[in-house]
This record gives structure tokens, sequence and C-alpha cells, in this order.
């Protein structure tokens, strides 16, 4: 017996080896995929090895769960278009708060009453917490999901008494959970901790506005880890409780750093809901010079540095093979092109790397923001594909800007800036961009995809 449990031991200890080489992998594009297999791998070792020690007497349930679940993954995987991923990847932040909340309540459907009169306080507070922080992570997950995708306003939705609410939530919790850890039998207060976690998700995630959802995102995903964490304390389970660690750790740095990308404290996106209404800034004077395709390329061909800033609208127009055709051109013609990304482009953490590693764009030419602000005067030309919000020079010029003091891409202070867009209208966190009206700025407006192609026929005919 005691060979098989240090056997037991001995895979678990391999899975979280996979898990940690899995991670580190995931660090560098050249080697994400390896990475993604590796962990899949350590997963796989841990399911399996879990399901022997627990000497599961019937699999049917088991393997039509692993093939239904299977099956709806790869299907998801190969359908998914690169313009849903953060919402997709946020439906799996929430699948992971579910499977924690259901195997809280699992674990203590599954007790006796010798057992419930017996187990300790801690293990009754940690399923508890799982419980809690599993159905926070769900609803929140669903809500920022429905904002993402675009099935419910990006905006902050604000009523009068939710900040009443949201503590009465907050004291309820404290309520609830004493009394379940001193009566677990009683299963009302199960119910009420489910519901209780469920509601508190939803209110604290649809008074977040949608330009914060990337932080969310990372935030949730930390959730998810915290609350598998917690079920692995409840049930025993090493493995649950290291893998959940690791979830909830990174995802935690993730936020951290995405939090300073944007000069703004974690309880300041949280609770931006219950702030005070911004005083809209000096109104936006000027007129926005417009530019077509055909003359952008002259200038293009005559550039000696280029930048180019991704956005969300580039994985919408999925532009990204088409610029990096347009960098091939303006290399072979002797320019140099680099790569701008803002730690919020997009909709959710990276998402600008992962369509430029799509495309094959060197990851060597692929700069933070703080490593171009500073040679910003270099470029010939920046050319701003999609991206509004994280190259808005409101953020530095203008007061009264909701998003004044975040630090964005200074595209403005180039020589000659494009912007590729369908429309001069305002970005996701719904503020104007004065750089639109700036002297050194050209709208080129339409498809991105369809521009960067008009450009590259002119290339072809030169």
């Amino acid at each position: 017996m005691s060979d098989i449990v240090t056997i037991i031991n001995l895979a678990y200890v391999a899975a979280a080896a996979l898990f940690i080489t899995g991670l580190k992998l995931l660090s560098h594009p050249d080697t994400a995929k390896k990475g993604n297999f590796v962990s899949a791998v350590g997963m796989l070792v841990a399911v399996v090895v879990t399901l022997l020690d627990q000497q599961i007497i019937s699999y049917h349930y088991i393997l039509l769960g692993f093939v239904l679940g299977g099956a709806f993954g790869a299907w998801k995987a190969k359908t998914v278009e690169m313009t849903a991923m953060p919402e997709m990847v946020s439906l799996f932040n929430g699948y992971g708060g579910a499977a924690s909340l259901l195997l809280g309540w699992a674990t203590l459907a599954g007790m006796n009453v010798l057992t419930l009169n017996t187990e300790s306080t801690f293990t009754f507070v940690t399923l508890f917490f799982t419980i809690l922080v599993g159905g926070i992570t769900f609803s929140g997950s669903v809500v920022a999901w429905g904002k993402l995708s675009g099935k419910m306003s990006s905006k902050a939705v604000i009523f009068k008494g939710l900040r009443e609410l949201s503590i009465l939530h907050l004291i309820a919790m404290v309520v609830v959970g004493y009394l379940f850890a001193t009566d677990p039998g009683n299963v009302i207060w199960i119910y009420c901790a489910i519901a209780l976690s469920l509601s508190f998700g939803l209110w604290a995630t649809i008074s977040i506005g949608g330009a914060d959802m990337p932080v969310v995102i990372a935030l949730l995903n930390s959730y998810s880890g915290v609350a598998a964490s917690a079920a692995g304390l409840a049930t025993g389970n090493t493995i649950l409780i290291v893998t959940g660690l690791l979830v909830g750790a990174s995802g935690l740095i993730l936020t951290n750093i995405m939090c300073k990308a944007m000069n703004r404290s974690l309880m300041n996106v949280l609770l931006s809901g219950f702030a005070k209404p911004v005083e809209a800034g000096e109104k936006i004077e000027g007129e926005i010079k417009v530019l077509a395709a055909q003359d952008a390329f002259y200038v293009l061909e005559a550039a000696q540095a280029v930048l180019v800033v991704p956005g969300y609208g580039m994985a919408v127009a999925q532009a990204q093979h088409a610029v990096r055709e347009l960098q091939s051109l303006l290399e072979e013609n002797g320019c140099t092109v680099d790569y701008a990304i803002h730690a919020v482009a997009g909709r959710m953490p990276g998402h600008m790397n992962v369509l430029l590693a799509e495309a094959d764009v060197p990851y060597d030419q692929l700069y933070e923001m703080d490593d171009v602000n500073p040679r910003m005067e270099n470029y010939d030309v920046v050319i701003v594909i999609g991206a509004n919000d994280v190259v808005n020079p409101a953020a530095k010029e203008m007061k009264g800007s909701p998003i004044y003091g975040m630090p964005v891409i200074e595209a403005h202070r180039a020589k000659t800036v494009f912007v590729l867009k369908r429309s001069a209208n305002a970005g996701f966190a719904g503020v104007d961009n004065p750089l639109f009206f700036k002297d050194n700025t050209r709208m080129v407006l339409g498809d991105a995809k369809e521009t960067i192609n008009s450009i590259i026929r002119e290339f072809g005919d030169d």
C-alpha cells in the first residue's frame, strides 16, 4: 500500500513539474505551443492519477464527460475567431470557477452525519471559501464574456443602492460563512453561500466599464486558481493545491502588470463603478485630415523607420498577415519596422502578441511602450491599426479626461501618423481621441486589411 502511495505522490510531483515547465515555455511565442502541450500532459497525468487514487467504481460518467468535454474543447479551439478569443478566455475562467464550486458542493454532499460532526472546522471554512470564490468567478466571468462579446453593454452599469447592496453582500458572506462552519449539516447555508457568490460576482462585474475588462479577465483568472487551491485544501488533493497556486499567483502578477500599465491601482479598477463621474474634458476642436491608401504608399515608400501600433481593430479586420507582408516589402525597400505593444491593447492580456505571432512576426521586433516612447521622434511614420485608447494623447493633455494619467504610446510625437480605422469614433473606453486632429496625423478610413492590401498592391505596381 505504501508503494502505491509513493507512486501516486511521485506522479503528482511529475505533474507539478510539467505545469511549471509549461508555464515557463508559455513566456515566449516560439515555445508557447510546446508549453501548452507540456501543461496539458501534466494535467492528464494529474487527472489519471487522481482517479486511480480515489478507486473509482464506475467510469461511465467520467468517460462521458471526458469525450463531451474533449470534443467541445477541440471544436472551440478550431472554430474560434481571434477576435472572439478574449471572451472565450473569460468563459474558460468561469468554467474553472464553476468546477471549483461544484467540487466543494459535491464534497459536502458526500459527507455522512459522522463526518459532518467530526471533520475539522478548517475543512468547512475551506469548503465555504471554495464555493464562494468559485461562484464569484463564474458569474463575474459570464458578465465579462457578455461585455466583451457585445451581448451586453460594455459601459459600467450603475444603479442607486449598488454600494449598499455590495456592502450587505459582504456582511452576509461573513455571517453565512460562520453559520456554515458551525452548522455544516444544515443545507440552507450552502444554498445561501452559492446564491451570495453568484449575485456578488454579477454586481461586482457589471459595475466595471469595458475598458477595464482586460484587467478583470486577469483577476478572474487569478480567482479561478484561488478557488481551485482552496478546493485542494478541502479535499486533501496536493496537485490541486499546487496548480491552483500557480494559476492564482500568475494571474495576480499579470493583473498587477496591467494595472501599472494603466497607472491605476487594483482597488481603483474594482471600485470604478462607485467613483464619482469624471467631468467631461475640454471639447476637441479641429479638422480631421483624410488620406487615401494610394497616397499613404508614397509616404511609406520614402520612410526609413516605421512603427506599427496594433489594436483590437487589427483583430477585427484580421489584418495581421497583411501587416506582415507590408513589413517585408518595407524592409526590402531599406526601411526598419518595429511594433509597439501596449499592455492593455486588445481585449485580453497578450492579445496583440498572439495575433502577430500567428503571422510569424519576429518576436524581437515587438517592443513595449517604454522602449519606443523615448525614440518616438525618430520614426518617420507610425501606423496605428485599430488602436485608440492606447495612443490617446488625452491621457497626458486633458486633465478632465477619464483616462488622464494612463501611460500611452506617444504616437503623436512621430513625424507622421497614419490611423487606420473604419471611422473617427471613440474607442472602447468611449473617450474621444485628439490624435485624430493633430497636424501630423492622417486618417486612412476603411477596413484595415483592405487598406493595407491596397498599399501592398502599390508596392507591386511600383
